[in-house]
């Protein structure tokens, strides 16, 4: 599937669609922000003593959406991390990600994979670079999560809640 990126004009005006012809997919991103941030260093300065050991990391990333009107979705990238050594905690993060999109033209079998994978993909690039420079002026070299991929955490998610159980009121 391709998407349009803004489906108008040079100028930005939309092109009406003709009779009889299908308007093309469109994924705009209206806006990105920092919804909620935090980064710990509890232990400075002695946490940043020179180590021959390797931290131990520990990171957690969790994609949620919002509908906010027919077109319009806030996706949330959620990601928590913490590295420590020798049971010190050196670092710690708490970052809520946020993107403001708009998805117009694309049937409704196609929408969640959407919101759930190309948006997140979309939004980690820039959640990285806030992570990897809030360690880097923590005192630590810069800390540069691995790639996501976020198909295989929406296929765990979707597994997830077809094997929960499914209540029903007796009768």
């Amino acid at each position: 599937m391709t998407f349009q990126n803004n489906g108008g004009d040079p100028a930005g005006q939309p092109t009406p669609p003709q009779p009889g012809q299908q308007q093309a997919p469109q994924l705009n991103v209206m806006g990105q922000y920092v919804k909620d941030f935090s980064f710990e260093n509890p232990n400075a300065p002695r946490s940043l003593a020179p180590s021959q050991e390797q931290p131990q990391l520990n990171v957690q990333i969790n994609v949620g959406v919002q509908q906010l009107s027919a077109t319009d979705y806030e996706v949330t990238l959620k990601l928590e991390g913490k590295a420590e050594s020798k049971g010190l905690v050196l670092f710690a993060f708490d970052l809520t990600f946020c993107g403001m999109f708009r998805i117009q033209n694309v049937p409704q079998e196609h929408l969640q994979p959407i919101v759930m994978i190309e948006c997140p993909r979309l939004l980690f690039p820039f959640a990285r670079e806030i992570i990897a420079t809030a360690v880097r002026n923590g005192g630590y070299a810069p800390f540069l999560l691995d790639p996501v991929d976020f198909v295989s955490l929406y296929q765990q998610r979707m597994a997830q809640q077809q094997a929960q159980p499914q209540f029903t009121m007796p009768t």
